[in-house]
């Protein structure tokens, strides 16, 4: 993109979406059945269930629909939306998706620092996003607007989607956040609004629970669901998986993108603060690869004319950034455009992104949790410990074989946006460490088996060994030593118990000694210890030193 100075002409935003994607953990209760969904259904709260996308009657599907459908490949179909049969589901069954939707949402407002008029925007849909066997959740909210300034849609994708305040000002205003956030209803009413300014309540969140409070007007958007974990939420706690910023995706339609600076770019792929066009928003050095690490520009080309639709799509771990033209009805075209390609498959493309590295790092959570419950002294925590490695490692490979996709399309620009995607994420390094992790607490436990089963079969070989020299005398003649068939009954028992009682404790001694018996035995066996370490190595089998 060409630079232009600060007196130059300034693009204006003719349409502008933002999508918040924010990945959280569920932390199911002890007493918990059953997936969360079904107890958010049971809550009867402002959440419903979004059936599928296929009505009984075929015109009334849309065309969007049919195209997101089928720019994915099979395995990846199966597990958007299921897979059906003949009327009936097929061996892979329903979708291990769940999504649900509350419609009470109708805008949002936002304030700037400054006493200027708040932003109004559309809140297009509110949604959690459930997932059979992983304990993560995804809220997603997609809100829109348009004719604004470049600088006011920077200011949004800047500060919207900040969970709590990062600190304040000496003045006690929160920072990098808006002044104050309102979710209002259809009738224009105040739902719930921010309360940042409450420095108290943060500060005391922290303190009493080593936890962050969130922001009211999230926690209220996501209730039931609680993030104290000293509560019993009906449906379930939950807690944050990275930082504080969500993930966002971002579509912009400008009247003239070629009047977009480089650092325009920077600071909508970053998703930084709004700042002069000629001013980078991080040093010069640093940016100095920022096309080839973080811009996807098979179709952006400011020199073409006609038909040529230019399109720019940047990507960081922050944020997804699709910049296009306005004057282009193929790009503001919201059922088979450039839009409708944005809200729908490229929107599943950071879907399945993010769900990756949620459920990597859920895995990884409760790996740490784990380790942190074992107490080796324990008898009952190495119990434990073992039954939650192997239900981890259980999850781990169902989410290998269900979830983790390399490829997920065919379609050049959705393969190569999700490799992109998938590398700012660095979810196969993630992926390769968690299944290094796990492939050693794996082991631990084989390893752990064997030498048990070692220890057994010492026992057993040892107490084998004894129980010889006894068989030897008593069976040496191939007769009983002592007659006792004409005795009575009651002698026979008598007799019969007389004997069992001191074998039984000569056997269980056997088995308490076996390790020192052992030792014993390996000492004798040695021809190069003489006589008086031999004695020595037997008088140790009853010391109470521990060995």
């Amino acid at each position: 993109m060409d630079e232009v100075g600060s007196g130059a002409a300034r693009p204006h935003v003719e349409a502008f979406r933002q999508i918040v994607v924010w990945p959280l953990q569920l932390m199911p209760n002890e007493g918990d059945r059953g997936p969360a969904w079904e107890r958010l259904l049971a809550a009867n709260g402002p959440w419903r269930e979004l059936q599928d996308d296929f009505p009984e009657d075929a015109s009334l599907y849309q065309e969007r629909h049919y195209r997101e459908f089928v720019a994915f490949l099979p395995h990846v179909r199966r597990f958007l939306y299921g897979e059906r049969a003949s009327g009936a589901r097929a061996v892979y069954g329903e979708s291990p998706m769940r999504i649900f939707r509350r419609d009470d949402v109708a805008r949002l407002r936002l304030f700037p620092e400054s006493e200027r008029t708040p932003y109004e925007l559309d809140v297009v849909h509110v949604d959690l996003y459930f997932f059979y066997d992983v304990d993560v959740v995804i809220l997603v909210v997609e809100i829109e607007g348009g004719d604004m300034a470049l600088s006011d849609a920077q200011e949004i994708v800047y500060r919207l989607g900040r969970a709590y305040p990062a600190g304040w000002d000496a003045l006690g205003a929160p920072l990098n956040c808006f002044r104050r956030v309102e979710w209002l209803g259809r009738d224009g009413d105040v739902l719930s609004a921010s309360d940042d300014r409450d420095r108290a309540r943060f500060m005391e969140a922290v303190c009493r629970r080593q936890a962050t409070a969130l922001s009211a007007h999230w926690q209220w958007l996501l209730a039931p669901l609680s993030i104290d974990p000293c509560e019993r939420p009906p449906v379930a706690a939950f807690r944050q998986l990275e930082f504080h910023r969500m993930p966002i995706m971002v579509y912009v339609a400008l009247d003239d993108p070629r009047l977009m600076t480089r650092a325009d770019a920077m600071r909508l792929a970053f998703a930084s603060s709004p700042g002069e066009p000629d001013d980078l928003p991080y040093g010069a050095e640093f940016l100095g690869d920022f096309e080839e690490k973080h811009c996807w520009d098979r179709f952006h080309d400011p020199a073409r004319r006609s038909a040529w639709t230019d399109t720019r799509l940047m990507c960081s771990r922050q944020a997804l950034v699709v910049v296009g033209d306005a004057r282009r009805p193929f790009f503001l075209d919201a059922e088979r455009g450039a839009l409708a390609q944005f809200r729908h498959q490229f929107f599943l493309v950071g879907l399945i992104a993010h769900f990756h590295r949620a459920s990597l790092l859920m895995l990884s959570d409760r790996l740490v949790s784990t380790m942190n419950r074992l107490d080796p002294t324990r008898r009952e925590s190495v119990g434990r410990f073992r039954h939650d490695i192997r239900a981890t490692l259980e999850v781990f490979l169902r989410f290998t074989h269900r979830y983790y996709f390399s490829e997920i399309s065919d379609q050049a620009p959705l393969r190569e946006v999700f490799d992109l995607w998938r590398a700012q994420l660095g979810t196969a390094r993630l992926y390769e460490e968690l299944r290094e992790e796990i492939s050693d607490m794996a082991g631990y436990l084989e390893t752990d088996l064997l030498r048990r089963q070692a220890v057994t079969i010492l026992q057993l070989t040892v107490v084998t060994l004894f129980s010889q020299i006894g068989m030897l005398a008593t069976g040496f003649l191939g007769m009983n030593i002592f007659g006792w068939a004409e005795a009575d009954v009651a002698t026979k028992v008598f007799i019969f118990f007389a004997a069992l009682i001191p074998s039984a404790g000569i056997t269980f001694y056997t088995v308490l000694k076996a390790r020192r018996l052992a030792f014993f035995l390996d000492a004798l066996a040695n021809e190069k210890l003489d006589w008086k370490a031999r004695w020595a190595s037997l008088r140790e089998i009853w010391s109470t030193k521990p060995l």
